[in-house]
């Protein structure tokens, strides 16, 4: 049975950093391109970063380019989002995504405010 379970969301200060997981079960992620996307309330769902499967050749979405990175760690079957020099925007529930299947995982609560 596939499952996403996300955390490490969180309260941050503006400027502050946040380093959300995605553990995976069910399947293998480095056989599989896996994504992180959020949603703000009010707007719909968009896509901040995904890393493909075999090579890790990773996107991002220009909002968060050269601040995010996404990777994962094929020990733990687990995908990351790193999360550096964040903004009052970048406010929103981030959710992990499995794009071959379509599974989507609980999502985790990221807010940044002083």
């Amino acid at each position: 049975q596939v499952q996403l379970v996300e955390s490490g969301g969180g309260l941050v200060q503006p400027g502050g950093s946040l380093r959300l997981s995605c553990a995976a079960s069910g399947f293998t992620v480095r056989n599989h391109a896996m994504s992180w996307y959020r949603q703000a309330p009010g707007k719909e769902r968009e896509l901040v970063a995904m890393i493909t499967s075999a090579g890790g050749g990773t996107n991002y979405a220009d909002s968060v380019k050269d601040r995010f990175t996404i990777s994962r760690d094929n020990t733990k079957n687990t995908v990351y989002l790193q999360m550096n020099g964040l903004k009052p925007e970048d406010t929103a529930v981030y959710y992990c995504k499995l794009e071959a299947w379509g599974h989507w995982g609980r999502g985790t609560q990221v807010t940044v405010s002083s």
